[in-house]
């Protein structure tokens, strides 16, 4: 009978032990769980595709139109040996015909609406980015 009384607080030990990993295998997949809930309206909403779509309309027009002027002479960061970016091509560009700079304006403030979830004023800067372009 000794021996079934010692072996009754390891039973114990044993059984509490397993009670804490289920409870914290139960405890993460409820955190997994709600995790993925949260993250899923953010998602849902975003304008990030349409600002990659516009982005990319935005770029290929300043594209097309940076060669239909004819050569013009070096900048001084062309000559610093700066790599040209689509803000600073546009600066250049717009000076002859569209307004480039105001478009990408425009994409910046889409971006920071679809940062904060303000898909309204995303899909408004982006309307008026799109009106630029024709």
């Amino acid at each position: 009978m000794s021996a079934d009384i010692h072996d009754v607080p390891k039973t114990r030990i044993a059984e509490q032990a397993k009670d804490r990993s289920v409870t914290s295998t139960a405890k993460c997949r409820i955190l997994i769980c709600i995790l993925l809930f949260a993250v899923s309206p953010a998602h849902a909403g975003s304008c990030e595709p349409s600002i990659a779509r516009v982005q990319a309309r935005v770029d290929a027009a300043i594209e097309q139109n940076a060669g239909s002027h004819g050569w013009q002479p070096e900048s001084l960061d062309a000559t610093r040996s700066y790599q040209p970016t689509p803000r600073s091509l546009a600066t250049v560009e717009g000076s002859y015909s569209h307004d480039f700079t105001a478009a990408l304006d425009s994409l910046d403030r889409a971006r920071d609406a679809d940062r904060i979830g303000d898909i309204g004023t995303c899909k408004r800067e982006l309307a008026r980015a799109q009106a630029m372009l024709r």
